[in-house]
């Protein structure tokens, strides 16, 4: 009779002083054994890595999120394997890991929390990363679980705050010349040109974006997980590009996808109030209610976690911040 599952932590890291004990220690307590690949540190990681209790292996940096992720699997040898990055850290559900990974092979989704705006806001994606043994990675930058297993959620939720200003600027070029490599032999494949898109606004360069998301709407199935973090991403891009009719015409098009998101009438209230800046004239009498009523309506919608891209208080108190100030000058207005 075959013993319990075996559980690693597999991370690949570099230069991770900053945040990998944090990690390591919010994970040792649900695992087995923690696997580290180093590519190249020249500060301390190697040396906390070790003093946390985790095995580090070496790799020269291969240009290649997948394989790197795929070469750390290798080295863990482990019947379940939780996918973790140093500049996260494990807070709440922990738990559920063993139950998890002591039933049938499937992949498990988690709820990564990751701060935005340098902590202004919160953003929820759920993310495959709970594989068992077999499962791999392919794509060189963004990487994708390749599987034909059922993806299922579970409990665990993980911070991140690798999106902070002084975190990303480190990333920002090594990734966007992936992901340029990574389109000329994909130039169609709509979830990379939906993290182009990304990488373009974390850039400023507003039109690549709206072009780069404006693709990937056109190339992505309603059904993709990922669409709605698309849709509301895309609706206050193109609207601080400049393009509030299209902003406008997309909303109307998402409409009737989105009767339960929060986040999807947040963004609305947001474009219907640039498009009252850019139409003072129809502004009280029909741009700025309609904006009232989009708010209102995220309100009456609550919040929704489990919705891929969704933003913390969007269902809640950013809403309601955003009716208070309206109505204020809409009362002053009147006065």
């Amino acid at each position: 009779m075959s013993g319990p599952s075996s559980i690693a932590a597999t991370l690949i890291v570099r230069n991770e002083a900053r945040c990998l004990a944090r990690c390591l220690t919010s994970v040792a307590p649900f695992v087995d054994r923690m696997v580290v690949i180093d590519t190249g540190s020249t500060d301390d990681t190697v040396a906390i890595a070790r003093a946390a209790g985790a095995e580090v292996h070496h790799l020269p940096w291969p240009d290649d999120f997948a394989a790197a992720r795929n070469h750390a699997l290798a080295c863990a040898d482990a019947d379940w394997n939780l996918v973790i990055d140093a500049d996260e850290w494990i807070m709440a559900g922990g738990e559920a890991l063993r139950d998890f990974c002591a039933g049938l092979p499937r992949l498990g989704r988690i709820c990564v929390e990751s701060d935005t705006q340098d902590g202004a806001n919160t953003a929820r994606s759920w993310i495959t990363r709970l594989l068992p043994r077999g499962a791999r990675f392919e794509g060189r930058v963004h990487e994708q679980v390749a599987s034909p297993l059922p993806r299922v959620r579970l409990p665990l939720h993980v911070g991140h705050d690798g999106y902070r200003d002084e975190q990303i600027a480190a990333k920002r070029d090594r990734n966007h010349m992936l992901l340029l490599r990574e389109l000329a032999a994909l130039p169609d494949d709509a979830y990379l040109l939906y993290q182009l898109g990304k990488d373009a606004q974390m850039r400023a360069d507003l039109p690549a974006a709206c072009d780069y998301l404006a693709r990937a709407l056109a190339a992505t199935p309603v059904e993709a997980n990922w669409r709605h973090a698309l849709v509301t991403t895309a609706i206050p891009l193109m609207s601080q590009a400049g393009r509030v009719p299209d902003a406008l015409a997309l909303a109307d098009a998402e409409f009737g996808q989105w009767p339960e998101s929060p986040d999807y009438f947040f963004v609305l209230g947001d474009v219907l109030l640039d498009q009252a800046m850019a139409d003072p004239a129809q502004a009280v009498g029909h741009w700025l209610p309609l904006a009232e009523a989009a708010w209102e309506q995220c309100l009456t919608i609550g919040e929704r976690p489990e919705l891929d891209g969704s933003v913390a208080g969007r269902g809640s108190h950013l809403a309601r911040h955003n009716l208070d100030v309206l109505r204020s000058q809409l009362k002053a207005l009147a006065a």
